[in-house]
């Protein structure tokens, strides 16, 4: 597992171009622009992830990385999905909200021993440092809370 020299540094890909970006997330806030063809990169709500990009994105943030590993199908999971929203839009800066299709990434899914869904983990530095399982939203707060403060 590889970690970022730069604090606050996270590789992002766009949406739109798919080219992979450096960006600075304490200093620029929610105004994060693609490298390539400079359409808007959205922080403010949780970004989805990649099989592919999860070590890139994930566990080589210079930024706590709070991950939804979820389903489309899954009714919890979406119970789950305002209150990350909501982190994502609180926490822009200090944290990145991630969201892991379980379905579409099942390695990783088995690497992380995902066995229930939504199962949310926060990563710091690319070590999994907290765990919650299920729909508990005073306790993932707690922990986004002890993470960025």
């Amino acid at each position: 597992m590889t970690t970022t020299d730069s604090q606050g540094s996270v590789m992002l890909r766009c949406s739109f171009c798919e080219a992979l970006n450096q960006l600075q997330l304490d200093s620029l806030g929610d105004r994060l622009e693609c490298g390539e063809c400079a359409r808007r990169i959205l922080i403010d709500r949780p970004v989805k992830i990649s099989q592919d990009d999860f070590e890139t994105t994930v566990l080589s943030a210079g930024v706590p990385v709070l991950v939804d590993f979820y389903a489309d199908w899954c009714a919890p999971c979406k119970m789950v999905a305002p209150m990350l929203d909501e982190i994502a839009r609180e926490q822009i800066g200090n944290m990145l909200v991630t969201k892991v299709d379980t379905d579409a990434a099942p390695d990783i899914a088995m690497t992380y021993e995902i066995r229930s869904i939504p199962t949310l983990i926060i990563f710091r530095g690319g070590e999994e440092i907290a765990r919650s399982v299920g729909f508990e939203p005073e306790l993932v707060r707690d922990l986004v809370e002890r993470v960025v403060a």
